[in-house]
């Protein structure tokens, strides 16, 4: 496509002589741009995913991907539903819970925790809870009065294993003094660490039965949570399931419908973020637009002299084509392979930051993950490349085409 004298010119005019540097200064200026750019958009997009990919795994890892809910307040006769939803296409499991609230007191500190009562069994299929374990056997949970809770609220709590944990329920027993507040104590078996605050200093987790007696639900539950093989088409297996809770007074929940507001203003702000980071891109390649005007300017001399020794329009439109896009195809990759080196190690870097700092850059407490995540998309990273590419081959064509419109007998007669 291009002669390798459109090269050498090209990759000459690039390498500024002495008296000539502003413009290696200028195409070094506009390199390092689209470089910045590709990688600052690769970086944060990587983050963005990672921010989501980690909130879904552990948001739908700890609370199901569908629910089932009575409309009343516990949901009876609920083992021979629950074999029925497993035995549906795509359904991997399936697990009543009781789910209510409670107060929690240890050493003289309380605060405020999400109790979830389930079997021994259906625990320890919750990979999120028995994967991330760090402290306890998850084999101690099938005693009545055992609780496994999460390392921040042991840490709140000052909790070890064999501590005592009361838990106060909001619905009081009525007697003849007015209502009494229910409670009651629990050991800590096991201390859990899923990596979401959230979790890790709200959720305790107890035996069924013992839920089931605490809130004096009977035989009852308050929901039926299920999992399916594909989370983002949750919609189909509503659908599915939908006659199964025909005039059973139940209702099915989601995990979309649950988190849809936070979710959407994480795609919003991921979408917002890729626009204004092309930007950056953008400015690159005007970048790279004035410095090849600037590269015609100072070689017209050289330029009239080759279209008097028989260089064509086109070529000389070559060679300036080659000298911008070669900056920007450089740069881009250089951009890509930069963010994809600090996306793989980020968290490494973020230590680091942090170490030198002497200050904590990124806090569990606002951002709900105890690490920072990145996950590289390969779809993303070549879109990027593309629109980085398609910019500065544009940003080449003008300066080109001035080059190549250059009236050899006028640059000469200035010069």
């Amino acid at each position: 496509m291009f002669s390798a004298f459109e090269r050498f010119v090209a990759f000459r005019y690039l390498r500024a002589r002495r008296q000539e540097g502003f413009i290696s200064v200028t195409a070094w200026f506009s390199f390092l741009g689209i470089a910045l750019g590709v990688a600052a958009l690769i970086i944060v997009m990587s983050v963005m995913n990672g921010f989501r990919h980690e909130l879904l795994t552990r948001i739908i890892g700890m609370n199901g991907h569908l629910a089932v809910y009575s409309q009343s307040k516990s949901l009876t006769d609920y083992d021979a539903l629950t074999e029925k939803i497993k035995l549906q296409p795509g359904i991997t499991g399936a697990n009543p819970i009781v789910e209510e609230q409670a107060l929690a007191t240890a050493h003289g500190n309380a605060t405020g925790v999400v109790i979830h009562g389930m079997t021994a069994a259906d625990l320890e299929s919750r990979k999120t809870i028995a994967d991330n374990l760090v402290r306890g056997q998850l084999r101690f949970f099938d005693r009545p009065n055992s609780a496994i809770i999460g390392k921040r609220l042991a840490e709140k709590l000052g909790l070890i294993l064999g501590d005592k944990i009361t838990l106060v329920s909001p619905e009081g027993n009525a007697t003849a003094f007015g209502t009494m507040p229910r409670s009651r104590t629990f050991e800590i078996a096991g201390i859990f660490d899923a990596g979401m605050i959230q979790y890790d200093s709200t959720f305790v987790f107890i035996p069924l039965e013992s839920a089931q007696k605490f809130y004096q639900l009977g035989e009852g539950v308050t929901r039926i949570e299920v999992f399916t093989e594909n989370p983002e088409n949750v919609a189909h297996y509503k659908q599915e399931l939908q006659p199964l809770t025909m005039g059973k007074n139940l209702r099915l929940f989601d995990w979309q419908q649950a988190n849809k507001e936070f979710f959407s203003t994480i795609n919003v702000e991921r979408n917002v973020m890729f626009i204004i980071l092309t930007l950056i891109i953008i400015v690159a390649s005007f970048n790279v637009i004035s410095t090849l005007i600037m590269l015609v300017k100072d070689k017209g001399r050289d330029i009239a002299i080759l279209r008097t020794m028989g260089a064509t329009q086109g070529m000389m439109m070559r060679v300036f084509f080659i000298a911008g896009s070669t900056i920007g195809t450089v740069g881009a990759f250089v951009g890509a392979t930069a963010g994809l080196l600090f996306s793989w190690n980020i968290d490494t870097i973020k230590k680091g930051v942090e170490f030198l700092l002497g200050t904590e850059l990124f806090r569990a407490e606002v951002y709900f993950l105890s690490k920072l995540p990145a996950r590289v998309d390969p779809k993303e990273v070549f879109l990027v490349l593309f629109i980085a590419l398609l910019l500065t081959f544009l940003a080449s064509l003008y300066p080109a085409w001035r080059a190549s419109r250059l009236d050899p007998v006028e640059a000469l007669r200035y010069e």
